[in-house]
């Protein structure tokens, strides 16, 4: 039989440049939502972020947005989040990564099997999947009873090994040639189990922990993309274009 070769690939800030679940959360906040209070919380914080205040300023800032996500769902139907999803779908759908962009297009055409998971929620992350032909996705769920949110919610960011491992099992694929796409510490776990990791414009954990593994790193700024690869105890430029 052939080998069934897969590249799986995280979204936010991987392929789309920025933050699919934040701009949900902004939307919600335009729409009235999110209540002024908490959406000023939300925005501290994320300014907070931009300051490059402390290490710990985007965790915070993650942690503020998805207090304000979960609490409007308490009050809005899952019909006006496909609305606002549908906003935020179409603003951001181009706004992707050359690099990413180029390289799923390219193991398109080689037959590779593509795979996307994204601690978004699935409802973003299945039009943005299908959008650059992903054959099969995982986002987070929110779910949901006689027309309205629960509270509770199953979120991928947390498993994204386990979830890698039974999307391979449902679709037969194989290790042996496998890509992996992530940018932040969530993606070790998924980065770890494929043949060729890559860690793209990765954060400070990542970055210190694909050094320690020899890993791939691409970077890409403005409309440069610099790929680095680990060779005699450093990173030297493999490739700039």
């Amino acid at each position: 039989m052939p080998v069934k070769k897969f590249a799986v690939f995280d979204i936010d800030g991987t392929l789309i440049r920025w933050q699919l679940y934040h701009s949900l959360a902004d939307r919600l906040a335009h729409h009235g939502y999110i209540n002024e209070a908490s959406y000023e919380t939300m925005r501290e914080a994320r300014m907070q972020w931009k300051r490059r205040t402390s290490d710990e300023a985007f965790p915070l800032y993650e942690r503020r947005v998805v207090q304000a996500f979960d609490s409007a769902l308490k009050s809005i139907s899952p019909q006006q989040l496909d609305e606002v999803v549908n906003e935020v779908f179409a603003e951001y759908k181009d706004q992707a990564y050359t690099y990413s962009r180029n390289l799923i297009a390219k193991l398109k055409n080689e037959d590779y099997f593509l795979l996307a998971i994204s601690g978004s929620p699935v409802e973003i992350v299945s039009k943005v999947a299908q959008y650059y032909g992903f054959d099969d996705w995982r986002g987070s769920t929110h779910f949901s009873k006689d027309g309205r949110f629960t509270g509770a919610k199953r979120v991928v960011s947390y498993h994204k090994d386990k979830t890698l491992i039974e999307m391979i099992k449902k679709h037969d694929l194989s290790y042996a040639v496998s890509i992996g796409v992530g940018d932040t510490r969530s993606d070790i776990a998924i980065l770890e189990m494929v043949a060729s990791p890559i860690a793209f414009n990765p954060d400070r954990y990542l970055y210190e922990y694909a050094r320690m593994r020899a890993w791939d790193i691409v970077l890409e700024r403005k409309n440069m993309v610099y790929e680095l690869k680990y060779q005699d105890g450093k990173y030297q430029l493999a490739q700039a274009g």
